[in-house]
């Protein structure tokens, strides 16, 4: 081989060794020496099997454009990370720029949540949580799937499926001290848990550390599937499918908001499908309650502030949208309008005009097949029988994606509903699966 062809071949090698310098592998049994090895842009590829000892993701740090990744296949059999009684199985401590995917997590029933970001001293930034299906977290209600219990921002939970959990996602601590900021909660299943599917709670005072949103930001919650249609914990333990709790009172995060869009809510045998307090934009959202209440607005640990509740589909046996609001109402703009709400009780505690409302028996009238099980339930409306004047056309709350319908259409103004109203085949008709971007 001349000097000039062997020169060649050698560059060729170093660039492809360089190319897969950031893949590592690993199995059950050499995984958590992989793990500690790490550097910013490196990825490990855990193959199928069951791993017993956990995942700690503590002090490990990848950089914007270079995040660490820990991954099991894109198709086929998983990882399984197992439960161990007392400890939680994915511990996420002072890490950021993480993203963990295609996992498979068994809780055994026993105690400690399937992925948790740990200790109120500490911080987790940047973390994804991607496609993971998470199942047997049951055994209490004070067990949970995804867990955050210090200072968390710019997490994505996406694609996850969790089954039977205690409480699904639970974001912030129980006292306020210890903010989930600018998150994105989007596309996941979270069915059947003893106490909330999701809640996120209310903020004290924000503590300034690095990094940490300090402007006004959204918490995004978007085409997610909520349901507690089996074994909802009831009377004093009795929890709604969703809670949002207030910012903080005043400095930075005072201005923050939720942004609920695209989700289907579905039933709830002993309280609300959905509860908020604070900032929240709630649009475009299919809620159907069989047991009672849909939509509770009304003070928890603060009082509702900015208020939009715009372009919802609602039914329910009991109350569709009730606002329990003695204080904020007076100083803080709240508007309830082009909603579509068939319920015992429509309205509660807000204007109504704007709205399409009826009983719940009239719901046929207005709806395709909205009384039908879920397989052929379908609450897009009927053609023409939820057009609005257009003086009643809703005041659409800022934001990209505030004009699409739960579908993703460009909305047609004025209709009432989560629906733009355009006749064909729906993109999704709501069910008890993952929604699909």
């Amino acid at each position: 081989m001349s000097p000039a062809s062997f020169a060649t071949l050698a560059t060729t090698l170093l660039l492809a060794s360089a190319c897969q310098a950031g893949i590592l592998h690993a199995a059950p049994d050499n995984y958590l020496i992989q793990v500690k090895q790490m550097s910013p842009g490196d990825t490990l590829e855990l193959m199928p099997g069951e791993y017993r000892n956990g995942l700690p993701i503590h002090g490990i740090n990848g950089r914007p454009g270079q995040r660490i990744t820990i991954a099991g296949p894109a198709s086929g059999p998983r990882p399984v990370f197992m439960a161990r009684s007392g400890a939680n199985t994915v511990s996420i401590v002072d890490s950021s720029y993480i993203t963990i995917r295609n996992l498979e997590l068994d809780g055994l029933n026993l105690a400690g949540d399937a992925v948790k970001a740990e200790g109120h001293a500490h911080w987790a930034h940047h973390i994804t949580l991607e496609n993971l299906l998470i199942r047997n977290h049951g055994g209490d209600q004070q067990t949970v799937g995804i867990s955050t219990k210090c200072p968390a921002w710019n997490w994505v939970i996406r694609n996850n499926v969790i089954v039977g959990a205690g409480t699904g996602i639970y974001l912030g601590n129980s006292d306020g001290s210890a903010p989930f900021v600018a998150g994105l909660i989007e596309y996941n299943l979270i069915v059947d848990t003893l106490g909330y599917n999701l809640q996120i709670k209310h903020q004290q005072a924000r503590p300034a550390l690095a990094g940490m949103p300090g402007r006004p930001s959204a918490t995004i919650v978007r085409h997610n599937v909520f349901s507690k249609q089996h074994g909802a914990a009831t009377e004093a333990m009795a929890r709604p499918n969703v809670l949002l709790g207030h910012g903080p009172l005043k400095g930075a995060g005072a201005d923050d908001s939720y942004q609920v869009y695209g989700n289907f809510f579905y039933d709830n045998p002993s309280e609300a499908l959905f509860q908020g307090e604070g900032n929240i934009e709630l649009h475009h959202n299919v809620f159907w309650n069989r047991h009672g209440d849909a939509i509770h607005i009304q003070p928890h640990n603060d009082v509702p502030k900015r208020i939009t509740l715009v372009h919802n589909t609602v039914l329910a046996t009991g109350t569709g949208i009730r606002v329990l609001n003695p204080e904020g109402a007076a100083h803080y703009p709240q508007i309830a309008s082009a909603n579509a709400v068939f319920a015992a009780t429509p309205i509660s505690g807000i204007d109504g005009e704007g709205n399409i409302t009826a009983p719940l028996a009239k719901a046929n009238d207005y709806l395709m097949h909205p009384l039908d099980s879920l397989g052929t339930f379908d609450p897009r409306p009927q053609p023409g029988r939820l057009a609005l004047p257009q003086s009643a056309q809703a005041a659409l709350p800022p934001g990209p994606h505030a004009n699409l319908d739960f579908d993703g259409r460009p909305l047609n103004l004025p209709i009432a509903g989560a629906y733009n109203g355009e006749a064909g085949a729906p993109v999704w008709l709501p069910r008890l699966e993952r929604k699909r971007p």
